[in-house]
């Protein structure tokens, strides 16, 4: 208040006016009020002396949200210079001036004429002035002055959300801050506690507190755990007035979460498991399921599974499945019934997240013992070996047997096994197997040098469930015999020339075999004895699986002899030995000094058996240019032949050639035309056919055109109308044949058979005016007319 003493003390200063407001005895609203007064100052240059002025101030104030009935007082307006003769108006001017603030223009008054909401707008700023009411001129400066809205505490505290959400980790310390919640109040916070909030809380307790200025929200228990409760809701009041009685209060609602935390170890919910498992379930396979259960959530309850001990350690193993979270079971290794049938195994469960924080809770594992089966099935038999490899000599002779192989059935019935076979492995039965007691004979000859090594499939089957079968392969070699004859290693036809001298080499032969030897073939050369002196050569064995042909005379004459044939005899040392005799053509053949060959048949030498060489040559090269000769001579033959594009297989004699030409369709009107056929008077006759090549080119003949004959035409649409009716007749591509006769010949039937039908009399006497051809004719039936008359 000291501040507006000053400003009005200031405002006097300035001004030489008297100013003051005198407060009148009036009270509003069930406050204490005082009149308020705004005295305007007189201006009046004549007295300029200082009066005594009463406490000025330039505002009124007013209290919002009234609730009476009349227009609520504000206060009054007053000059010095008012004499109360009506001579002067008050005109109010600014915030709401004539509408929400009026005036008494004689009086001064001020009123307000509705309710006012400071939250809307806390100060009004308006002008007064007093004006001469007759000369509208004004008597005093205007004056400003403010209406302030005095607040009430008419607003509850409102909360920035409707909802909070808000999450803590279970197990967590008292005092664990949560979330903070604020309330706003809309009343004026410099005036009174209305807009002073304190926070309470209303639910939730005694797990969470609040603090009061603040809004903080902390946990109030220790030990929370979320497997027992995990949602909380927690209501908490803001209430103005610092707190206290008659204040207005809003609440607001807090949803908490415990979120999880690892202070649970897992456990099996049993302390024994039993599974059974067939003997015949392969590796890798799942045999069952086990699962510890952890009240914790999502990592924090992933489990580990694990074999720590047991005699089955090697046999089994065990996965986690990620999903559920259990413990799969499998094979590792075969089973087998009747080496071991019951498998104890020890399988602990472990926590892959532990958190050190919890661990005085105990260790976070568990173990449980599992018992596994092995069931008894029926297997099929076990052959002694997983293959059997066999040997037999070649010349061995058929069913001798070559090894034998051997299988079981390993359950405990002991089932007889048979064995046999499998033929699409031996497919020339070249093998064959007791079915008794698995030996392996052979059922036909064999040969090492066409096929070495047989494999086979041998199948043991159990009797009573054939069913029950194994397979196992048998690699049968075959050894090898001296059963073949060395041999040339090639064909050897060589020369010699007819200057040749004696003890000259003209060919070095070698030899193969196809038997195998081990330390290696040992050949011998030789020519027969009963041929090695009369021959004109001679055979050197090298010792080294070659020999060499030498000449034994001199000089050679091709005239007298142009061929030799050698006969050599090839052995090789193995047992049995094995000997061949070849032959070596050598041919006498012209050289030169040098003894390079320059003709082995200058001559066409006739031999007494037939022509020579060059001769037959000659004569097959005629032979070939004659058939090339006459074969192009019948090509161009054929080409120049005139034969219709398309041979028609009907008689030509029927007047029907057959095309089967396809043609174009509608828009096709080059290939024939079909009216020509509709219309045969109207065949241009400069068109020729196209299905054959003409020799000339000519104009053809002209011939008459033959009469349309309106019998043929009516009888042949008669019979196209039948068979368009008929549903019985052929397809309409069909070829139907008409024999039509006519109508008759003028002359009608010359036939003597339809005369002796005729009842009635006829004259045949015109038959003597025929002539003398006639003559015999008229006579014959002349008398038959008498002898009908007598």
């Amino acid at each position: 208040m000291r501040t507006y003493h000053c400003f009005w003390l200031l405002f006097w200063a300035g001004q030489p006016h008297q100013s003051f407001l005198t407060p009148l005895p009036k009270r509003t609203s069930g406050f204490p009020e005082k009149e308020k007064v705004l005295v305007l100052s007189g201006n009046s240059r004549r007295d300029l002396h200082r009066s005594k002025r009463s406490w000025m101030w330039n505002q009124f104030f007013l209290l919002e949200e009234y609730t009476g009935t009349d227009y609520q007082y504000v206060g009054k307006l007053h000059s010095d210079q008012d004499k109360g003769d009506g001579s002067l108006k008050y005109i109010l001017s600014g915030d709401g001036a004539g509408d929400l603030f009026i005036i008494n223009e004689n009086t001064g008054d001020i009123q307000a004429t509705r309710r006012l909401d400071r939250e809307e707008k806390p100060v009004y700023i308006l002008r007064a002035q007093a004006v001469n009411r007759r000369t509208g001129r004004p008597v005093e400066p205007e004056s400003e002055f403010i209406i302030k809205i005095h607040d009430i505490n008419d607003n509850e505290p409102m909360f920035t959300k409707d909802v909070y959400n808000a999450s803590i980790p279970e197990m967590s310390d008292v005092g664990t801050f949560v979330v903070q919640v604020t309330a706003t109040d809309a009343d004026d916070p410099t005036y009174g506690n209305s807009a002073k909030v304190v926070y309470s809380i209303l639910q939730g307790q005694p797990y969470f507190s609040v603090e009061s200025e603040t809004g903080i929200i902390k946990t109030a228990l220790l030990n929370m755990d979320r497997e027992n409760r995990e949602q909380y809701q927690v209501v908490i009041q803001a209430k103005d007035m610092g707190g206290q009685m008659g204040g207005l209060s809003g609440t607001t609602t807090v949803n908490i979460t415990l979120t999880d935390v690892n202070d649970n170890p897992p456990r099996f919910p049993q302390s024994t498991y039993q599974f059974r498992a067939p003997e015949s379930m392969p590796a890798d396979s799942p045999i069952g399921r086990i699962k510890a259960n952890d009240a914790d959530v999502d990592e924090n309850a992933e489990i580990e599974y694990s074999i720590t001990e047991g005699d089955g350690y090697d046999m089994f193993g065990i996965t986690t499945d990620k999903d559920t979270q259990e413990g799969i079971i499998t094979v590792k290794k075969a089973l087998d019934f009747e080496k071991k049938n019951l498998y104890i195994l020890k399988v602990e469960a472990t926590n892959t997240h532990v958190d050190p924080r919890f661990l005085y809770l105990g260790p976070f594992k568990d173990s449980a013992t599992v018992r596994i089966q092995v069931e008894d099935v029926d297997e099929p038999p076990v052959f002694s070996r997983p293959a059997y490899i066999m040997e037999v000599k070649e010349d061995v002779p058929i069913n001798t047997v070559i090894g034998t192989v051997t299988a079981q059935d390993p359950d405990a019935a002991k089932n007889p096994v048979k064995y046999s076979v499998d033929r699409h492995t031996d497919m020339d039965r070249v093998f064959n197997i007791n079915s008794g007691n698995g030996s392996i004979f052979t059922s036909k000859p064999l040969d090492r040098e066409t096929l070495l090594w047989h494999n086979i499939t041998v199948i043991a089957a159990e009797i009573n469930n054939p069913k029950q079968s194994s397979r196992v392969p048998v690699f049968i070699k075959v050894l090898d015999v001296n059963d073949n004859a060395p041999e040339f290693a090639m064909f050897y036809e060589t020369f010699v020339c007819e200057n040749a001298k004696a003890e000259q080499l003209i060919q070095t032969l070698s030899a193969v075999d196809k038997d195998d030897s081990h330390s290696g073939h040992q050949f011998s050369f030789s020519i027969p004895p009963e041929t090695a002196s009369s021959s004109n050569f001679t055979l050197q064995d090298n010792r080294d699986n070659t020999a060499g042909i030498f000449t034994r005379k001199t000089r050679y004459n091709r005239h007298e002899m142009s061929t030799y044939f050698l006969p050599v005899v090839i052995s090789d040392n193995e047992y049995p030995i094995q000997s061949s005799t070849e032959t070596v053509t050598i041919r006498v053949c012209a050289c030169d000094h040098r003894g390079k060959m320059l003709s082995c048949n200058a001559e066409a030498l006739v031999h007494p058996t037939g022509l020579s060489t060059g001769a037959l040559i000659a004569i097959l090269l005629c032979i070939i240019i004659l058939l090339v000769t006459v074969v192009l001579f019948a090509a161009l033959r054929r080409q120049r032949k005139k034969e219709p594009l398309i041979i028609s297989k009907e008689d030509i004699r029927d007047n029907i050639v057959s095309y089967n030409d396809e043609g174009g369709g509608e828009e096709d009107t080059q290939a024939f035309d079909i009216g020509t056929l509709r219309n045969p008077e109207a065949i241009d006759d400069n068109k020729l056919r196209r299905d054959i090549v003409p020799e000339t080119l000519f104009m053809p003949r002209r011939t008459a055109t033959v009469r349309d004959n309106a019998d043929v035409r009516d009888f042949i649409n008669q019979r196209l109308k039948d068979n368009d009716t008929d549903p019985t007749a052929p397809p309409y591509d069909s070829l139907a044949t008409y024999a039509y006769e006519g109508n008759g010949s003028v002359a009608e039937s010359l036939s003597s058979l339809e005369s002796v039908t005729t009842e009635g009399d006829q004259d045949y006497d015109y038959l003597s005016d025929w002539g003398p051809r006639f003559k015999k004719l008229a006579d014959m039936y002349g008398a038959m007319d008498s002898d009908r008359d007598s």
